[in-house]
């Protein structure tokens, strides 16, 4: 039984040693919209907000064991997972999701730092696939991280993105947000698919700046909407306005106001 009753939002993924992504994000994400956070750490990673120099792994069973235990100790209700790193923590995570199905569980797919230092093994993308992203809520790749799930090129407009985020679909998982913060233009959208819906879309002006941890923060909003009962299309539309939020003020202290330039992951 939960020791602690107030809602929390059970985080799963690596250290940030710089603040910029990773738990330290997402925690400060989920406790500005007003919950709790408990978490499980994946892995340790030395970085800076320019590079990462080293990434240390958790062992599996310690990692599942760190969920479990949170989820003894609180009212978790939902899960937010960030970096995993290994074939073998996937499938220790997936473990504990299917021992907890009816928590919703936010995936951000995490297989690369900003800087381009892969923080997934290229083999565990396959189990990712296979055995975790079938139990996920939602799964919120970015265009690069769309291509490499599907094994494709990088899409070149919303139709062709539209095409393999359905192909994401197609092998198990529940829904996806595609993020266009890699697109070009004025405006930055992302498109939510569901099994058996039109696509819905979330459009932002494309805001002049950038920061790290946007995938992160992202992800961790929208399950901390959905701890509240929200439904996914206003989760997804609540976070996409908390991160727009952010960075708008985070530019404008730092430039003054601006719209054009790359918004989030």
């Amino acid at each position: 039984m939960a020791l602690n009753r107030d809602p929390h939002v059970l985080v799963v993924g690596g250290s940030d040693s710089s603040g910029g992504a990773g738990i330290a994000r997402d925690i400060e994400t989920i406790s500005s919209i007003g919950l709790r956070s408990c978490v499980a750490v994946t892995a340790v990673t030395v970085q800076t907000h320019q590079s990462v120099t080293a990434v240390h792994h958790m062992q599996p069973g310690l990692v599942a064991d760190q969920m479990r235990a949170a989820l003894r100790a609180n009212k978790v209700s939902a899960i937010k997972i960030g970096m995993l790193s290994t074939g073998c923590v996937i499938a220790a995570v997936a473990t504990v999701l299917g021992e907890n199905p009816r928590i919703p569980t936010v995936l951000d797919p995490v297989l690369a730092s900003t800087s381009g230092r892969q923080l997934l093994e290229p083999g565990a993308i396959g189990v990712l696939k296979r055995d975790l992203m079938p139990l996920c809520r939602l799964v919120t790749p970015n265009l690069i991280e769309l291509a490499i799930l599907t094994g494709s090129d990088l899409a070149a407009d919303d139709e062709d993105a539209l095409r393999q985020g359905r192909r994401l679909l197609a092998d198990g998982s529940q829904a996806v947000l595609i993020k266009g913060g890699h697109a070009a233009g004025p405006r930055s959208t992302d498109i939510l698919l569901s099994g058996g819906q039109e696509p819905i879309r979330f459009d932002m002006p494309r805001l002049a700046g950038s920061m790290r941890g946007t995938g992160c923060m992202l992800a961790s909003a929208i399950a901390a909407h959905l701890a509240g009962a929200k439904p996914l299309e206003d989760s997804v539309r609540e976070g996409k306005r908390f991160v727009f939020g952010k960075l708008l003020r985070g530019i404008e202290r730092e430039f003054g106001s601006g719209t054009s330039g790359n918004p989030h992951r």
